[in-house]
């Protein structure tokens, strides 16, 4: 897959002195890693830069993560401040995380909460999930409801309420729904694209400067696959 190397101004979500929401693309790394392709931060680095003539490079901090098959809302500072006081939210839990997946076997329950004790495999990179208190485990709860059901699959609502590595989707498999594209956590095969059907669909808080309550929204991808769920949001009035 080729993956563009640079956002624009379409991928903007959102956009102020202190702060910039991007709608990132799957497959598209968060920061640099080992395989050396280019990150979003640098992009959003190049975008701001240009945008506003800075020859020196413009700031940006990374405030939180997606994996890189994920798609959707991904928010960074513009500032050191933006940065500091968004961290705050994050890890005070003051930021309400909204997402969707796609999976194929129908969940145990039209809504419901799920809570387990991950463990990391750091070796094989991968969580694992468990119903009672492990050692070294990490207390992760979400909650889902289900959006609806097109063509055999069905469309979930998923509002995270901690923010543990690989969460949603270790947490999904353990109930044996596992997110379509998904292969590292049960799904039958994998997407030729490097995606997965999770998508981050809003981030909604209260802005740390402005002090003004703010919903942060991405659309859902155009992919060949995504597009058909809209309905279903639009029915719900999502």
């Amino acid at each position: 897959m080729i993956l563009k190397a640079s956002i624009s101004e379409k991928d903007i979500l959102f956009e102020d002195n202190h702060l910039i929401a991007i709608n990132k693309r799957g497959g598209d790394i968060v920061q640099i890693d080992n395989t050396g392709d280019r990150s979003l931060e640098e992009m959003a680095q190049a975008f701001v830069a240009a945008k506003y003539n800075k020859p020196n490079q413009a700031f940006i901090g990374v405030i939180h993560r997606l994996d890189r098959p994920v798609s959707g809302t991904i928010l960074m500072a513009k500032t050191s401040k933006g940065l500091d006081r968004m961290n705050k939210l994050f890890h005070d839990r003051k930021v309400q995380k909204t997402y969707l997946a796609v999976v194929k076997n129908k969940p145990p329950h039209k809504a419901g909460k799920l809570s387990n004790w991950l463990l990391r495999d750091r070796k094989k990179m991968i969580t694992k999930a468990y119903d009672r208190e492990v050692k070294n485990g990490s207390y992760a709860e979400l909650d889902y409801r289900i959006v609806g059901q097109l063509d055999g699959y069905y469309l979930l609502e998923i509002m995270p309420l901690t923010g543990r590595t690989h969460q949603i989707r270790c947490q999904l498999g353990h109930i044996n729904c596992p997110i379509v594209g998904d292969n590292k956590y049960g799904y039958p095969r994998g997407s030729l694209k490097r995606t997965i059907c999770l998508h981050s669909r809003a981030l909604a808080f209260v802005h740390p400067i402005k002090n003004e309550a703010l919903r942060i929204e991405a659309p859902l991808p155009v992919d060949g696959f995504w597009e058909r769920f809209n309905v279903l949001l639009h029915k719900n009035r999502f």
